[in-house]
């Protein structure tokens, strides 16, 4: 069950980063600027804020089984759309459908998986499910790049509708039914309560914010890199730029590890360890903006190596905490957590390609090292306070 939980969290979160290495290939088809290309990246995040706000929370009203099968054929739908999208108008909006369905699939299995675990074991299938997660966001790169490069982007978005249905099937006969022991709400009661996770529980408060400004360095390395190594002297086809995603997979084992790490109650030291990686990640991503040739190749990998085991060892550890209490709420939960990261994502993702355009790939870095700076600052400032879950 729980290999399943992490398959069918790939599958749903990949697509919502199909587009990433396809920007340059969606910026000639639609007459779409560089400075102005992140946008679709944008517009899928704002769908995922639309999602953790009206659809993640619905997990804790409705069955389950049911509400993924009824959002799986409109992600189908969605995907249908986009690869048959004739304008950017169109193409918007197939994207911020796409990532309202993606997102709620994704998050709904993460907050599926942490209400069927025990308390002792919630972080190694937190961090199992989230492993999935990054497995999804690497073959999303590579798997994308590699059809557009055979059979055209628009064929990325409808081989991913075939496989939303044959998950829809796998997931309807597999899923385990869940009873809840919470109050009934009315939908608004439901919408409304997420508010009040917000307003009173400071872990979700802090590690939200540390989630926001990881994520945004997250995005700013991943939406621009397609534009260096599109263009000369690299000129990678979409098939090479996606594979440069498989260099993080040394994400999901550190995803899972730290999972039990946090099992164990040291949270704050994979905290501390995975801020100051991603900060040290900038300095090998910013050796590769400074040449050419096999040394920048050698010093992106290690970047993209170490940000992608500080992110996702961060992302486990973060949700592990939040999901320490308020057993009932767990999909208000990840939708609550999961909105600052949409805001991180998408503020990145539109911040990195118009500093591409403005001050080119040393930019990017100089951008990307002062938000993860910032990350580990809010951390240590908050950690003098102690949480009282934390």
């Amino acid at each position: 069950m729980v290999a399943l939980f992490a398959c069918a969290s790939a599958l749903s979160v990949a697509n919502v980063y199909y587009a990433q290495p396809l920007l340059d290939a969606l910026a000639v088809d639609f007459a779409i600027g560089r400075a102005a290309i992140g946008g679709v990246i944008t517009v899928t995040q704002v769908g995922s804020v639309l999602a953790l706000l009206l659809l993640v929370p619905l997990g804790d009203l409705l069955p389950r089984r049911r509400l993924m099968l009824v959002q799986l054929v409109a992600l189908t739908a969605s995907l249908a759309g986009v690869a048959l999208a004739s304008n950017a108008t169109v193409l918007m909006l197939g994207m911020l459908a796409v990532g309202m369905l993606g997102t709620a699939m994704t998050q709904g299995l993460i907050a599926y998986a942490a209400s069927a675990s025990a308390e002792s074991e919630r972080g190694r299938v937190v961090g199992a499910a989230q492993g999935g997660v990054v497995a999804g966001l690497l073959l999303a790169r590579a798997l994308a790049g590699l059809i557009a490069d055979i059979a055209g982007w628009r064929a990325v978005y409808a081989s991913s509708a075939l496989a939303m249905i044959a998950m829809a099937l796998l997931l309807w006969r597999t899923l385990p039914v869940l009873t809840t022991t919470a109050r009934p709400l009315s939908y608004p009661q439901l919408v409304a309560s997420m508010l009040t996770l917000l307003r009173r529980d400071r872990v979700l408060q802090v590690r939200g914010t540390i989630a926001m400004l990881m994520f945004a360095a997250f995005s700013i390395l991943w939406s621009a890199l397609v534009l260096p190594l599109g263009a000369p002297p690299y000129s990678y086809s979409h098939t090479a730029i996606g594979a440069f995603g498989l260099v993080g997979v040394a994400g999901t084992l550190a995803a899972s590890r730290a999972g039990q790490w946090a099992d164990r109650g040291w949270a704050q030291r994979t905290s501390g360890g995975a801020l100051l990686l991603l900060l040290l990640s900038w300095l090998p991503l910013g050796l590769f903006g400074a040449s050419s040739g096999p040394v920048a190749l050698v010093a992106l990998i290690a970047g993209i190596l170490a940000l992608d085991l500080g992110v996702q060892a961060l992302q486990v550890t973060n949700q592990s905490m939040i999901f320490r209490a308020h057993s009932g709420s767990h999909s208000r939960l990840v939708g609550c957590y999961m909105l600052f990261y949409a805001v991180g994502s998408g503020s990145g993702a539109i911040a990195a390609t118009s500093m591409y355009a403005a001050a080119g790939w040393t930019g990017v870095c100089l951008l990307g090292g002062a938000v993860s700076a910032s990350a580990m600052l809010f951390w240590a400032v908050t950690l003098e306070k102690r949480p009282p879950r934390a």
